[in-house]
């Protein structure tokens, strides 16, 4: 049974999907077919079998049912160095960590943070863009936030809290330890991806010469200009959903059918609205001790996210 070696875990709309783009191509390196398999933040019996989770009275299906159909992803490998996948939920759903060490240890996890006041803003847009937020105010869906979590909505309406990188962090850096745990800031990638990518190949002991190409953006923000827009991008999804349920995950079909979607989504979203400046001020002074101790944890400046 081949299993990964290391994990992309993190933090949502951070530029997760770009790095799991860019270490696909490097020939020593395996990433699994379907980016997001949602395996090791649910909870699992003695046997490996997924246990399923209860959000807001519902219970959630999970997408792979125990330890055997998850490492089907990873039946492609042929000599790969390095076998991955990304999950940015992996970072904030407890227990996640310490799953990862006692069914995979040894393996390596890869952090990418975002300023966490833009992060919260952008996987806002995100939940509006995907149809599952009902409001469609910022500032009103942090305020219903605490109400939320208390009433066990799913992870993707935490948007300020899953911004509170310091104790996710710090419960990685207990499992792992400083050596398997790499982390990376969203910013530096935006700004260098070529050099980011180039640090994360040493990171996992692939031929870090590999020139990647960092030409494509990958899920970037927007919103659906119009009605028409809004149910293309449903209709998409709901096409690219429904084949990931019926297809193997090693497929061919599927790597065609993420290329529609990010062909659609070029095609019927426009930029997002800025947001306010008084709520993001107020969202990053909520957020700095958060951020001081972060940085004395990760040691980088992280001034900027503090501006």
């Amino acid at each position: 049974m081949t299993m990964p070696n290391f994990f992309i875990v993190g933090a949502q709309k951070a530029g997760t999907t770009s790095l799991y783009h860019y270490l696909n191509q490097h020939p020593q390196v395996y990433m699994s077919p379907i980016k997001e398999p949602f395996f090791f933040d649910h909870e699992m019996d003695s046997k490996g079998e997924v246990v399923r989770r209860e959000f807001e009275g519902h219970r959630q299906p999970p997408r792979f049912t125990n330890i055997e159909e998850y490492s089907a992803l990873f039946e492609g490998v042929r000599g790969e160095k390095a076998i991955g996948e990304a999950t940015p939920l992996y970072i904030y759903a407890p227990g996640t960590a310490e799953r990862i060490e006692r069914y995979v240890p040894g393996a390596k996890s890869i952090a990418l943070l975002r300023n966490p006041a833009d992060r919260a803003y952008s996987a806002f847009l995100y939940a509006v863009r995907m149809g599952v937020e009902p409001l469609t105010d910022f500032a009103q869906a942090l305020r219903e936030e605490p109400f939320r979590m208390r009433n066990r909505w799913h992870y993707v309406f935490h948007y300020r809290s899953r911004g509170l990188y310091y104790q996710q962090l710090k419960r990685f850096y207990e499992v792992f330890g400083r050596e398997r745990l790499g982390v990376w800031l969203y910013e530096d990638m935006r700004e260098a991806p070529s050099s980011v990518a180039q640090s994360v190949f040493r990171f996992l002991d692939v031929d870090d010469t590999f020139a990647t190409d960092t030409s494509s953006r990958y899920n970037p923000a927007g919103v659906p200009a119009s009605g028409y827009a809004r149910a293309a991008m449903r209709a998409t999804d709901k096409a690219v959903w429904g084949l990931r349920k019926v297809l193997t995950p090693t497929s061919s079909i599927l790597p065609l059918a993420f290329k529609m979607r990010r062909v659609v989504q070029s095609r019927v979203l426009t930029d997002p609205p800025p947001i306010d400046p008084e709520l993001r001020e107020g969202l990053v002074e909520g957020y700095k001790e958060d951020i001081l101790r972060l940085q004395e944890l990760i040691g980088r400046d992280l001034s900027i996210w503090l501006r």
